[in-house]
């Protein structure tokens, strides 16, 4: 195995890792957001106020009517992240104008990197309409924290901690939020276009 495939292999190893992690922290959730075991929902989501990629702040309010599907990544993800957005856009295709009713949303977990110039090139390669966030490091952790995300910077080289040729550790998670914000279901990495898509119909 050379060196990229290596890489390759181990980055989706650790996004399906963390994917698992999280489940099990927040609450070990099932597919309806119930807790096994549980009658309460789970608390997953919340407000943000964050910057699209035409540099337009954004507040989750202005979603309210309809549906979210949220991941969180970032644009420097060399497969996992291009990977979830794409199967996020071929779900949303797969519906046809029913997809209208859904708001695909990108977030990243790298502010730092992902300015607004830099997003609006990268969502121009999924789906149409897909709006990309990026915005202050606090806003992104407390819109991360809301949605039990994990994230964190994993540095190439440990002796140089300001080079840019970082990667990001995070969980690799596409939330469904209903009209008014509040959570339906989630997709792990290992769902395809078509388990998405049909589980997004039942709810529109």
């Amino acid at each position: 195995m050379n060196l990229s495939a290596f890489r390759t292999a181990t980055l989706a190893a650790v996004a399906i890792l963390a994917a698992v992690l999280i489940a099990w922290q927040f609450g070990l959730l099932s597919p309806d957001g119930r807790r096994p075991g549980s009658s309460g929902i789970a608390k997953i989501g919340g407000p943000f106020e964050l910057t699209d990629q035409n540099g337009k702040p954004r507040k989750s309010a202005e979603f309210q009517g309809r549906f979210m599907l949220i991941y969180f990544g970032y644009s420097y993800c060399p497969d996992v992240c291009p990977t979830a957005l794409q199967i996020m856009s071929n779900a949303l295709q797969s519906l046809g104008d029913r997809a209208k009713a859904v708001q695909p949303i990108f977030i990243t977990v790298d502010p730092a990197r992902d300015t607004p110039a830099h997003l609006k090139e990268y969502v121009k390669n999924f789906y149409p309409g897909m709006i990309g966030l990026t915005g202050d490091e606090n806003l992104i952790k407390a819109a991360a924290k809301n949605y039990r995300i994990y994230y964190a910077k994993a540095l190439q080289d440990k002796s140089k901690p300001d080079a840019d040729d970082y990667l990001m550790d995070h969980s690799s998670i596409v939330f469904l939020m209903d009209r008014k914000g509040r959570y339906v279901t989630h997709f792990s990495h290992q769902t395809n276009a078509d388990v998405m898509a049909k589980m997004i119909a039942k709810q529109l």
